[in-house]
């Protein structure tokens, strides 16, 4: 049977860069949440393998064995036609690619599957915890995946349409064994409560990011200044930034605010969970 899946767009709310291993792999504490924007998918069983894509963002995204979502199937063993609805930018540190593959390794296993264990981590150190697609404490080189319970969260993203590649910034970085984020992550009764948390902690690749597209920190400026804004931060290696409000009306006056003055920036109000 064919199956229609969502890919929720991927936030880092930390992203604490604390180690390196022998093979190269970076260690990360990260706490990591999901958004009600995202990427669409259809998969319609038969011979062979294809992958069709489009949407907002299809332009530049292969449709070939290049793309995670065609790995993430013939890893599962899957065969058929993927359509791939692109409402995501690519290469922005929210996830993209990976909460593709993600949801297509959840709808093969629906439709009888077997995954392999090592596949989603073979795939990317972001598969794992988006195959929970909920609230996660990331850790390790993303095998570790703890659920974590937080608040409803009101957010805007914004990617000011800067390609951001993970290897430079990873290798931008002053430190590669910063301190993790506590042990425990702490009950929170509300959206300012979490937020006061987020800014004890860091994302540790913003100010190679920043190094490397000065307009991040621009962004982040104009979220800081945004009304009722509690945080903003960049999400994973770049360029996408957020801010968290304490309403959802608030996120959606923001995102109403920047877009209006700047019209080429990618603009989402989302809720996080």
């Amino acid at each position: 049977m064919a199956a229609e899946v969502f890919a929720p767009a991927k936030i880092n709310l930390t992203l604490h860069v604390t180690g390196r291993r022998a093979d190269g792999y970076h260690l990360l504490d990260s706490l990591v949440v999901f958004a009600d924007a995202g990427d669409r998918l259809q998969l319609d069983p038969g011979s062979g393998l294809a992958l069709e894509v489009s949407g907002l963002f299809a332009e530049g995204v292969p449709a070939d064995h290049r793309n995670l979502v065609w790995k993430a199937a013939a890893g599962a063993g899957w065969t058929g036609r993927i359509r791939l609805s692109k409402q995501l930018p690519h290469g922005a540190g929210i996830g993209g690619g990976s909460s593709d593959a993600a949801a297509v390794l959840r709808a093969a296993a629906g439709q009888g599957s077997r995954i392999p264990d090592a596949l989603p981590l073979s795939l990317g150190a972001d598969v794992p915890v988006c195959m929970a697609a909920r609230a996660s404490r990331m850790q390790g080189i993303g095998e570790q995946v703890t659920p974590a319970e937080l608040p409803p969260l009101h957010a805007l993203l914004v990617n000011p349409g800067a390609h951001v590649p993970t290897g430079p910034v990873f290798s931008a970085l002053a430190s590669r064994a910063s301190p993790p984020m506590p042990q425990d992550i702490p009950p929170f009764a509300s959206a300012e409560d979490c937020a006061a948390w987020l800014k004890e902690q860091r994302n540790d690749l913003e100010a190679p990011a920043l190094a490397l597209a000065p307009v991040i920190d621009r962004t982040l400026a104009d979220l800081r200044s945004s009304r009722g804004a509690l945080l903003a931060r960049m999400s994973g290696s770049g360029a996408t930034c957020f801010a968290l409000y304490p309403t959802k009306k608030a996120a959606h006056m923001a995102a109403y605010e920047i877009s209006a003055e700047h019209p080429d920036w990618w603009c989402s109000a989302v809720t996080l969970t």
